[in-house]
């Protein structure tokens, strides 16, 4: 995506430009530095104002002190000064995503004067709002250039602005101002200080450019793929990123195999347990999943507020209880015609066995769904952050200690 805010232009062979961008957008920000080292600066800055503006500022934070101050050489004065005014904040905050304001207007201006300000601004940047500032740019308002065509040239600018204008703040979470913009949609958001200073613009496109992104890694995170790593990432470092979170797997599957393991006499003498063992699982990992899924995207929208965590753990648990009797039923089924074709005397304990531990796997799998998103959140966790490994634990352990321990309990 070209940001449409600058004024650099294309170069005359835009190829080497093209190809630079599409490196650089496949790469984390680290290695996208690294791509950077022995780029022209001129033709770094052009590539750099291609990319997201939070990309960019990633990846002038990984470049060394020199480097990062040649490009910044390169670049036109206003976005400079916004670059070095965006280093000031984090990278998961509004202040990182700023790009320069380049049509700020006075109230006391003529419609007329506006426009011959503006005139040569459309050259060079896509303009969809006039900024109207005190001269201590303190926002006062803003003016649509649908207002400002139809409005009397004569007219003054403070008398055809709108006030009351949304702002963000720079050092705002990227996450909140996303929940703050959905039913907002528009395309350009002023970001002000404390005081109402106007520090920069950052676009709606940028904004949903980047929560796209944050969605996609959402799948990977789950199973423990780092959100850094590319399809260009190379293998050593991709070994490093996946390889830990498939330890703590191992270990956890443990846990289950030990579910199993002290019931080992139980699966002795009623063998037949064993081909419903990865049923039960593959049911009751299923229901959590959907919990997590439901869960996932209610933090990610902002839907879940004070207070409503322990009605969705209770919301959770009773749809994992009614999906559960029906797969229960059809289940105890099958256990009951499997085990009457074996000759089994307990045909109809078998299948009241079934039909018990999928409701109450199923039951405890959407509350885990719920709760483990839920309280790595309250850990000030990526709520994303491995969920899948620990609800298929939580869940494997569960059926598989409840199927095997009401055989124990009635049947054994």
């Amino acid at each position: 995506m070209q940001n449409p805010n600058l004024s650099a232009p294309l170069t005359k062979d835009a190829g080497p430009r093209q190809h630079l961008v599409t490196q650089l957008k496949a790469c984390p920000p680290d290695s996208a530095a690294g791509l950077l080292a022995d780029v022209d600066a001129k033709l770094a800055f052009e590539a750099l104002t291609d990319l997201n503006p939070s990309f960019t500022h990633n990846i002038l934070g990984s470049l060394p002190e020199a480097q990062r101050e040649a490009i910044i050489r390169s670049a036109t004065p206003e976005l400079a000064l916004q670059w070095e005014r965006n280093r000031a904040y984090e990278s998961d905050t509004i202040g990182c995503f700023m790009e320069p304001t380049y049509a700020i207007l006075s109230p006391g201006m003529t419609v007329a004067e506006a426009v011959e300000k503006l005139r040569p601004l459309v050259k060079v940047a896509i303009i969809t709002y006039g900024y109207v500032t005190d001269p201590e740019l303190r926002l006062l308002g803003l003016v649509t250039m649908r207002d400002l065509l139809l409005a009397n040239s004569e007219a003054q600018i403070g008398d055809i602005m709108l006030g009351n204008v949304f702002v963000f703040h720079p050092g705002m979470p990227v996450s909140e101002a996303m929940k703050l913009s959905i039913s907002r949609h528009y395309p350009v958001y002023p970001v002000c200080d404390e005081q109402d200073k106007l520090l920069g613009l950052v676009r709606g496109q940028a904004l949903f450019e980047m929560k796209a992104f944050e969605i996609t890694a959402q799948a990977g995170s789950m199973v423990g793929v780092d959100k850094e790593e590319r399809i260009s990432t190379p293998m050593w470092r991709s070994f490093a990123f996946r390889h830990p979170w498939l330890q703590l797997n191992l270990l956890t599957a443990f846990l289950a195999g030990g579910v199993v393991a002290a019931f080992q006499g139980t699966i002795d003498q009623l063998v037949i347990l064993a081909a419903f063992l990865p049923v039960l699982a593959g049911q009751s990992g299923n229901t959590g999943c959907q919990a997590l899924a439901v869960t996932l995207r209610g933090i990610t929208l902002g839907e879940i507020k004070n207070g409503d965590a322990r009605r969705l753990i209770m919301k959770e648990g009773a749809l994992g209880a009614l999906n559960g009797i029906p797969v229960g039923a059809v289940s105890a089924v099958a256990m009951y015609v499997i085990a009457t074709a074996q000759h089994s005397s307990h045909e109809l304990a078998l299948a009241g066995v079934v039909f018990l531990a999928m409701v109450g796997a199923c039951t405890i799998s959407g509350i885990s769904g719920a709760i483990v998103p839920l309280t790595l959140k309250r850990m000030g966790t990526d709520p994303a952050t491995a969920s899948s490994i620990f609800l298929t634990t939580a869940t494997d352990v569960v059926s598989m200690g409840m199927l095997l321990g009401l055989a124990t309990l009635l049947i054994i």
